[in-house]
């Protein structure tokens, strides 16, 4: 296992066999591969292109995003670089055959920075010190404020004459010792940034703030050791230790805030255990080994408590897993001996021993992991205008300080100096630069733990305009099986003998309607072992199924059965039949078929799409149906779920010209589908959504994934990114409002560095404070709680009821 510590040379990261820990081979767009392509590449990595993620260590800002953007671009090999200053990554799309790790991590480096793998381990335990070293550097700075104050005192409530010249500079040169350690340890992070700035020439958020420091503290300094110059009127060690304070709560603060609430993104994505068990085949004795060292056909052994760290199949042990990642649901699903378990899910229960059958880019995990990290580091459109603002605006505050300190220094040189430290403090567009960021991350992290991933945060924004939403039929308001709803026996049967019978020939079949009337079947007849016996069974595709049974109980004579279509078992087809028939026949003594029985099947329609319905209409969004199926099939699901207006029959390309037709109209439309044959349509919206099970995650052309199988989690995710849009814009107006109010107070010298210090770190840390509230989950829906209850009420939430007929004929 390679070491990325810090005493470990990067030149490590450039063996082939490493490069998985921390990144993927894609096509030269940028796009992950296929999984068997994934595979072939691994053998020969130098042939194709990675897209690679790593954890930057030393940014605060926009402004430094953008630097060590510029720094990797700027790389022969490196084909695209994306950096989040919210989540402090990075992805780097670069080709082996030009350029290696070790190179473009330098580049990093000689910019300042300092790039370490995102899944690696000690990547987490940097951040954990980084962490450490801010909170002890928060510590000294309140101790040495609370020892500077109370020196400074004096010099605050005495009266004229009561502090002699010697007192007076005997506390000045206590308050200089005390300020000392707090500017060489707490301030030392600001001034290492700000000479890194001057030596690259550019300008980040941390200049002003580290100019405004040494002003304060030369002044303060020059006060100190020549008490009659022009600086020794006053000293401001009481305002510095102040600022300083303010500043680096804030920072702390705001650190922890964006570790639990954006930080939710990483804590999915580095979800794999970094080593397992796995048995030796020769000794059979089990060792620890890396995660990526594993290949498929490997045996490993999982404890209670660890993810499973790859897809396999369970073949010793019993357990039960927590798949809440992959399907959005939180109760533990039993998993024993011969089930399958994916990677990412955890082990409850007790060890088992997995075969391994899928890993690395082939796991589902994998592709979820691609999309949330794909997700993290996009910029949505008023982020990008808040970086393009930052530098400039950064320049212009420093030009605004020197003016302000030109305008004051014929009158109080001093003064002058602090009304200049006041502008560059309070200017610091912190808060405008995360402002959005920080928001759509959070809202992204709490989609995430509830079973819908955001690929495109762009889609948020879009979703919080939407006022029409349409819907796919099959597999998104419907279920993707089929349900039985009436039997209509013949005279002599009962409904339990009809199903007992044909679920002993459907139990052959994987076809939906075969699989709905096993569903339904008793349980004694779902199984051989049962009254019929099957032989000679054959199955017609699209047809149905045929073969030669006997009853095992003697009462009915051995003969022929026919399952499927009426054309199929030989009878006359039902006229007018608005539900799906299956028929069931037998041959009767002439030879000719007689009908036993008839099955009627409909669409399993979820249970809360009724009430997810009502839902949307109550918040303001009209609801649609558009469906390839027959038109008597969706105008039944739209009047089942309350949709008024439905379409059938329409191809995928039908389906695009109504969706342009609505956009034409004005309408903000999103489209909800499986994925599967939706790609145009979906494509084709304003933002869209795709039920994750039923499609490739790679290859879903949707906005957002919905991992599990609620349709609730669509109303909810329209809620949350409207109240995203609304705390974004709140930022904005707070970081605005902010500048535009202080600007011209600490120009007119009415706010000392101390004030202007406390105003920054409250700024940045209210736009986090306020985002968090994103985190506390998805917004509940009265609308659909009242729904349901409705539903409940009128019956309509109960299953769809079997009705065999009463009556009795002779048996055949």
């Amino acid at each position: 296992m390679a070491d990325s510590s810090p005493a470990a040379p990067p030149q490590l990261l450039d063996d082939p066999q490493e490069w998985l820990a921390f990144g993927r081979p894609c096509t030269p767009a940028g796009s992950p591969l296929p999984a068997h392509t994934a595979d072939a590449v691994q053998g020969a990595p130098e042939s194709s292109t990675w897209d690679s993620h790593v954890v930057l260590e030393g940014m605060h800002c926009a402004a430094c995003a953008l630097t060590i953007e510029d720094a990797l671009r700027a790389v022969p090999g490196v084909l695209q670089a994306d950096v989040s200053a919210a989540t402090r990554r990075a992805r780097v799309v670069w080709q082996p055959g030009r350029v290696l790790p070790s190179q473009w991590m330098k580049a990093v480096q000689n910019a300042g920075y300092r790039a370490m793998p995102a899944m690696d381990a000690f990547a987490r335990a940097q951040r954990q010190r980084e962490s450490r070293r801010a909170l002890w550097r928060w510590l000294v700075a309140g101790f040495c404020m609370m020892q500077v104050m109370m020196y400074a005192w004096p010099a605050y409530v005495a009266q004229p004459g009561d502090l002699s010249g010697e007192m007076e500079q005997l506390l000045r040169w206590a308050s200089w010792v005390i300020t000392l350690p707090m500017v060489v340890f707490s301030c030392g992070p600001f001034f290492a940034s700000a000479l890194r700035d001057v030596r690259l020439r550019r300008v980040s958020m941390d200049l002003p703030v580290a100019l405004g420091m040494a002003i304060t503290f030369v002044v303060s300094t020059a006060g100190t050791f020549d008490p009659s110059g022009i600086f020794g009127k006053e000293v401001y060690y009481d305002s510095l230790t102040m600022f300083v304070f303010f500043l680096l709560t804030g920072r702390w603060l705001e650190l922890r805030l964006r570790d639990r609430t954006a930080g939710a993104l990483e804590a999915v994505m580095n979800r794999l255990p970094d080593s397992v068990e796995r048995r030796d085949d020769a000794t059979g004795a089990f060792a620890r080994v890396a995660t990526r060292r594993l290949v498929v056909g490997d045996t490993i052994r999982v404890l209670p408590g660890e993810a499973f760290p790859a897809d396999g199949c369970i073949t010793a042990g019993n357990t039960h897993a927590d798949e809440a990642l992959l399907t959005g649901e939180s109760t533990p699903v039993a998993r024993p001996v011969g089930s399958r378990v994916t990677a990412g899910s955890y082990n409850l229960q007790s060890p088992v021993e997995v075969l391994v059958e899928g890993t690395g880019g082939q796991t589902r995990f994998a592709q979820i992991v691609a999309l949330m990290e794909s997700a993290s580091l996009q910029k949505p459109r008023l982020a990008l205008l808040a970086d393009r603002i930052a530098r400039p605006f950064l320049v212009a505050v420093l030009l605004a300080a020197g003016l302000a300190a030109a305008w004051w220094w014929p009158s109080d040189p001093g003064h002058a100096l602090m009304v200049a430290v006041a502008v560059l403090i309070v200017t610091c567009p912190c808060a405008l630069s995360l402002a959005t960021p920080v928001a759509m991350l959070t809202a992204a992290g709490t989609l995430a733990r509830h079973g819908v991933l955001v690929r495109n945060l762009q889609g948020l924004e879009a979703l919080a305009h939407v006022d029409t939403l349409v819907f796919d039929k099959t597999g998104t308001l419907t279920r993707d099986r089929m349900a039985l709803q009436v039997v209509r026996a013949a005279q002599g049967w009962t409904a339990d003998d009809a199903l007992a019978l044909a679920a002993a020939l459907a139990r052959h079949s994987m076809h939906p309607a075969s699989r709905a009337v096993v569903a339904a079947a008793p349980e004694s007849a779902r199984g051989p072992g049962g009254r019929w016996a099957v032989a000679h069974l054959q199955e017609d595709a699209g047809l149905g199924l045929s073969a030669a049974v006997s009853d095992n109980t003697g009462v009915v004579p051995d003969c022929k059965v026919w399952l499927g279509s009426a054309r199929h078992a030989g009878v006359a087809p039902q006229q007018g039949a608005a539900a799906l028939q299956v028929v069931l026949s037998a041959q009767g003594p002439d030879g000719v078929p007689v009908e036993l029985a008839r099955f009627d099947l409909v669409e399993d329609l979820r249970s809360e799409a009724p009430a997810v319905v009502a839902a949307l209409r109550k918040e303001g969004v009209a609801v649609q149906l558009l469906s390839g199926d027959r038109l008597a099939a969706v105008q039944r699901v739209a009047s089942q779920a309350g949709i008024a207006h439905a379409q059938g029959e329409c191809s995928p390309q039908g389906k695009l010209a109504a969706l342009r037709a609505l956009q034409a109209g004005g309408r903000q439309v999103a489209m909800v589908g499986d994925g599967l044959n939706d790609g145009p349509v979906l494509a084709g919206a304003h933002v869209s959504f795709a039920f994750g099970r039923a499609v490739p995650l790679a290859q879903s052309r949707a906005d957002f994934v919905v991992l599990g199988d609620s349709l609730a989690l669509v109303p909810q995710t329209v809620l949350l990114a409207r109240r995203t849009l609304r705390v974004v814009r709140q930022n904005l107006w707070w970081a605005a409002g902010y500048n535009a109010l202080c600007v011209p107070l600490a120009v007119a010298g009415w706010m000392p560095a101390w004030l202007a210090g406390l105003g920054m770190a409250l700024s940045s840390l209210l736009v986090v404070l306020n985002a968090a509230r994103l985190a506390r989950g998805l917004p509940a829906l009265p609308a659909l709680a009242d729904a349901e209850a409705e539903a409940s009420i009128a019956g309509k939430a109960q299953p769809l009821p079997l009705n065999p007929p009463k009556t009795t004929l002779e048996p055949v």
